[in-house]
């Protein structure tokens, strides 16, 4: 069975985006663009969501630096309201049962899986117990009035072991961690 890592980018206020703000917060720089290209798992097939979907289609299609590596990725986009066929090459829609579906897609798939972006996707494969990863990088600024999409409202309690960190150009942090989602908080 293979691993899946849900994997975020966000400001230190735990925001996903902010009003305004360019991707990456203008902060890509070239250490962590050169690891993008360079990380080991960065062919493995992209699990997410409708609106993840719409945007980062969007960012490709529009040029956004570091995105085109994205095309030739194997994708699977979890949605309801989208219909097939998908335009974004290599995308394959999803309209039935998220946590199902990738349990399954854990076992018969030849390669790890990782999400990106999709808050409500990965609440729920975080829930379901099915997240063997969870990596976020943190970029050295706090959004708080133009902040949108908080990642980890709503996320149920979780216990995080650190397993890996570095630090890109002096200021971008990544934090990669082994999941376990708890009953509630320790010692109750």
């Amino acid at each position: 069975m293979h691993t899946l890592t849900i994997d975020f980018i966000c400001s230190l206020d735990g925001y996903g985006a902010a009003v305004g703000w360019p991707g990456w917060w203008g902060m890509e720089s070239p250490e962590y663009l050169e690891w993008l290209e360079q990380e080991p798992t960065k062919d493995d097939p992209l699990l997410m969501g409708a609106t993840t979907y719409r945007v980062m289609s969007e960012l490709t299609a529009g040029g956004e630096p570091g995105t085109d590596v994205l095309n030739d990725i194997k994708k699977y986009v979890f949605s309801a309201s989208l219909k097939a066929p998908l335009k974004w090459a290599n995308s394959t829609l999803v309209d039935t049962d998220a946590v199902e579906y990738v349990r399954r897609l854990k076992e018969e798939s030849d390669r790890p899986l990782r999400t990106i972006g999709s808050i409500a996707l990965c609440r729920s494969l975080l829930g379901a117990g099915i997240v063997d990863r969870f990596r976020v990088v943190i970029f050295p600024v706090i959004t708080g009035a133009s902040g949108r999409d908080r990642i980890f409202d709503g996320y149920p309690d979780v216990s995080l072991e650190l397993v890996e960190t570095r630090t890109f150009d002096h200021r971008t942090q990544l934090l990669e961690y082994v999941p376990t989602v708890l009953d509630g908080p320790p010692g109750r």
